[in-house]
């Protein structure tokens, strides 16, 4: 499956199927409906269907930068390493 690369919200779907495991740890895929659940959240899978989305939130702004951004995990480091001894 494709995966999202910005959150957003569904505009026009045909039996849109997302895996939100990364996100959520649920397994089981979610159906995506432009009258029941239309968020699309990054980081998650199309898994069946097709849809069409307006961007809402990229990078850091997204659900999934902002679990990153949480987590430290922003990819700037400020120890890289080069001081470290043994």
């Amino acid at each position: 499956g494709d995966l999202l690369p910005a959150d957003g919200v569904l505009i026009q779907g045909n039996d849109l199927k997302i895996d939100e495991s990364a996100l959520t740890g649920e397994s089981d895929h979610v159906r995506k409906s432009l009258d029941k659940d239309p968020l699309l959240l990054s980081g998650t899978h199309v898994m069946e269907g097709s849809g069409r989305m307006v961007v809402t939130a990229v990078g850091v702004n997204s659900q999934s930068g902002i679990i990153f951004t949480l987590l430290g995990a922003t990819g700037d480091d400020e120890d890289d390493g080069k001081d470290r001894k043994g």
